[in-house]
């Protein structure tokens, strides 16, 4: 086998689907992982690509999701709320089945929110960002993790890494989305840094005894901090209200506490919050696109970068060129493809 291997995006779905299906999954639930892991790798976002693909599938041997699960959307007619219950499987079907409800809500309504419990979440945000832009509408979606960042002056794990993410649609453009975890960086990177034997920047860890390292598995066995500080420390804390409390669903401690380990895919709720900007700037003079763009241009013309302007321009690569996997990523859809769920711990 040669160092690296290009396949077509369409390519890279069918295997990675196969491998689902083969550790157990429905048509539902493999389709919607799926996408949602070739989108990172297409992406050049390599912690939520196949990287991910094992502990999916570790979650689903240890029991702690539900791989036959069929997602229910559930009666609420003409409320600002859309509610979905996973059923115990994977977040990105639930959001699959809820969107185009969600949508036509806020397109009706100005807004409206869509409340995912019961999954279990291992991705990036932007793709149900992206989800939302797509539709013309503006979206905030966030949701808790496990204990793994130890809040600002705490010195043991209680939030989560709690990601929260935001889409401005634009027109004939990329949209304008960002997408980051409310710790220092993603447990994801940490483990990358683990396995390609890298020291972590100062700033991101401390150990179990809330000393700061650099040490890839003292911080794992430790906390990761959030970023900014206490203005970290804050948003996190609202992931934790709005997405876990607010919606009936898990707390990042009681995440931990349901899987006992962190090597599992965290099992809680997600919250989707869509925004129609014509709804919102009605009455008033300009359109709220246009105005978007004299802002982005000023943005640019600073010599500034737009957030993920990088990733749209690896997906345009992927697109022209297909995907490129490393030997290692290889071997590794091969091996998970022959074994399923015993190529896993």
């Amino acid at each position: 086998m040669s160092e690296t291997t290009t396949l077509t995006i369409a390519a890279v779905q069918e295997r990675v689907e196969a491998i689902f299906r083969k550790g157990g999954l429905n048509a539902v639930q493999a389709g919607a992982l799926a996408r949602v892991i070739v989108a990172g790798e297409r992406d050049a976002c390599k912690s939520h690509g196949v990287y991910r693909i094992e502990g999916a599938l570790r979650t689903v041997k240890a029991g702690k999701v539900k791989p036959d699960a069929i997602p229910e959307l559930l009666a609420q007619e003409g409320s600002a709320i859309v509610k979905v219950d996973a059923k115990g499987g994977f977040a990105n079907p639930a959001f699959e089945l809820g969107l185009p409800v969600l949508a036509d809500r806020a397109r009706t309504l100005g807004l409206a929110a869509l409340v995912i419990n019961d999954c279990t979440h291992f991705s990036a945000l932007w793709p149900e960002v992206e989800g939302l832009t797509g539709e013309g509408l503006a979206g905030l979606v966030m949701c808790p993790g496990y204990a793994t960042v130890a809040p600002t002056g705490g010195n043991k794990p209680l939030l989560g890494t709690n990601p929260f993410a935001f889409g401005w649609p634009r027109e004939n453009k990329p949209p304008y989305v960002f997408d980051f975890a409310t710790s220092v960086a993603a447990r994801g990177e940490i483990e990358l840094h683990r396995r390609a034997g890298k020291p972590l920047p100062e700033g991101w860890a401390i150990d179990a005894e809330g000393n700061p390292t650099t040490d890839p598995e003292a911080a794992l066995a430790g906390a990761m901090l959030p970023f900014g500080g206490h203005k970290g420390s804050a948003i996190g804390t609202m992931v934790e209200l709005l997405a876990g409390i607010m919606i009936g669903d898990l707390t990042s401690p009681e995440v931990l506490d349901y899987l006992g380990t962190t090597t599992l895919a965290p099992f809680h709720g997600e919250l989707i919050i869509a925004f129609s900007p014509e709804k919102f700037a009605a009455g008033r003079p300009g359109n709220p696109f246009a105005r978007a763009e004299v802002l982005f241009e000023a943005i640019v013309g600073q010599g500034a970068r737009l957030p993920s302007q990088r990733r749209f321009v690896a997906r345009a690569k992927s697109e022209a060129e297909g995907i490129v996997l490393n030997k290692t990523e290889m071997e590794q859809l091969d091996r998970l493809l022959a074994l399923g769920l015993d190529a896993v711990a």
